[in-house]
């Protein structure tokens, strides 16, 4: 690139000859055209190649990495602050619901387009655990509360009652429950069940297979694992299986 030259370089009314600063640079003894080069890099007439050129092309790129995990941050942030709001909203309508329901004696939406209903109270002493389960274990149903599978036992009946909900909301205290520990179960009909935690252990759910009929009634609570992990659909899952006392 060749740098823009003054009415006095292009001889003006005196007629000399035009001297352009890249001529000057190939007459010049080696160390003027040294500092010529460095003079023209402060300028910011850097060539491709220039190492100079090289930095700033990776300052940009790593500024622009910045913004983009910055977004991203917000988005996440963002994502999961909804996430728990509407968690937490959820549980609030359908204790009201349940509390017209157990007046009622008739299921109750816990809002007007809702698709289910709570069935149960499920408390754990000493977990600071209080959720109501819905009926149906769909995508939309756990993003409100807890589970019941419709394929397993009906609660407070025969067989294995198998409840899920997320890791990080609904059953975020299951890591916590330990053999031995209380699970109650309150039914609208005003029936109150008590299991007693049996054991806990971590599996895949592309291979588990839950048994729905069990020689005692069995209460099964599921979640995804790691609790702690950063990308939500993995494959493995939390079970907490506990029976009735």
């Amino acid at each position: 690139m060749l740098s823009a030259l003054s009415g006095a370089e292009r001889g003006g009314s005196f007629g000399r000859k035009p001297i352009t600063r890249f001529a000057f640079r190939l007459n010049a003894p080696r160390h003027r055209r040294a500092q010529a080069n460095r003079t023209r890099a402060v300028d910011g007439d850097v060539a491709e190649s220039s190492p100079l050129r090289s930095a700033l092309i990776v300052q940009r790129l790593l500024g622009v990495g910045v913004a983009l995990l910055a977004v991203a941050a917000v988005v996440c942030l963002g994502d999961a602050a909804w996430t728990h709001a509407k968690a937490r909203l959820g549980q609030w309508l359908l204790h009201r619901a349940w509390d017209a329901q157990r007046a009622s004696g008739a299921p109750v939406k816990p809002w007007p387009w809702a698709d289910t209903f709570p069935v149960a109270r499920l408390t754990v002493e000493g977990h600071d655990a209080d959720v109501l389960v819905l009926a149906g274990a769909s995508g939309r149903t756990l993003a409100w509360g807890p589970g019941h599978l419709d394929d397993s036992a009906p609660l407070g009946g025969a067989g294995n009652a198998v409840l899920s909900a997320h890791r990080d909301t609904h059953f975020r205290f299951l890591h916590e429950v330990a053999p031995g520990d209380t699970i109650a179960v309150e039914l609208a009909s005003g029936a109150r069940l008590r299991y007693r935690a049996r054991e806990a252990y971590v599996a895949d759910a592309r291979t588990l297979r839950l048994p729905r009929n069990t020689a005692v009634p069995t209460l099964t609570l599921v979640t995804c694992y790691p609790f702690d992990a950063i990308v939500p659909g993995g494959p493995l899952r939390y079970i907490v299986v506990a029976e009735a006392d």
